[in-house]
């Protein structure tokens, strides 16, 4: 599907991080975290599309197309899951799907098979892919950076900017907080659950961190309210 090999990643989620990880913002990421989602995602994995289901049924899938519109060349979908995105992939994509969990990713791969959709998987860790500089035209991570560890969170954006060609596209479909009281309060109750079934939250700072990371803003929209958001990044020119 690559007209150019791309390099084998090497796993981080048995390894500490090194020095090089750290950022001048902050200190270095914790594998632990990295462990611990890994740890979260292949207990959920054979019931995670039932957890979600009545969410992915009402509003999330109707939503992820937006992530994945206009997009060309190879792509890579970050935090593929269970493969929801899938069916929203672009005809004319090479499309590479990654994710932290295999017991995740083989049942994106049951889903690619019987849509019969031609789609890479690769088990990787969205900090340390592995995946060579400029390797992709384009990326998108569909409700992936509201489970992702706060403490990895740059690290990721970092790796995404690192692996994507100068110029391209990185789309962001996620949660923010609510800044209405009403909303604000529901998120309370409601972040118990998630936290638990998905160890997700309503306040991941990936905004923030994507300018930490030099990543340019063209595009920034509620989708949902003032809850879900879609945000289109460019990679700067070097």
């Amino acid at each position: 599907m690559f007209d150019r090999p791309i390099e084998t990643p090497v796993s981080q989620t048995d390894q500490p991080l090194t020095s090089a990880d750290a950022t001048p913002s902050g200190p270095v990421a914790p594998a632990e975290a990295t462990r611990e989602s890994l740890r979260k995602y292949e207990r959920i994995a054979p019931v995670y599309d039932l957890l979600d289901a009545i969410y992915e049924r009402s509003w999330k899938g109707r939503l992820r197309e937006h992530a994945f519109a206009g997009l060309s060349g190879r792509v890579l979908d970050a935090g593929a899951g269970t493969g929801c995105n899938i069916p929203y992939y672009p005809a004319d994509a090479a499309v590479l799907a990654a994710d932290l969990s295999p017991g995740m990713l083989a049942r994106a791969e049951r889903r690619a098979q019987r849509l019969g959709r031609p789609v890479e998987f690769r088990e990787t860790d969205l900090t340390a892919t592995g995946f060579a500089d400029d390797t992709f035209d384009a990326a998108a991570a569909t409700y992936v950076f509201c489970v992702i560890p706060e403490e990895v969170q740059r690290a990721a954006l970092a790796e995404m900017t690192r692996i994507c060609k100068p110029g391209a596209e990185i789309r962001i479909l996620d949660y923010t907080q609510s800044k209405k009281p009403l909303v604000k309060a529901w998120s309370r109750v409601m972040t118990p659950w998630l936290n638990f079934a998905f160890s997700a939250r309503y306040t991941a700072g990936y905004e923030r961190y994507a300018q930490e990371v030099g990543l340019e803003t063209i595009d920034s929209r509620f989708l949902i309210g003032d809850v879900v958001k879609l945000l289109t990044l460019r990679v700067p020119e070097k």
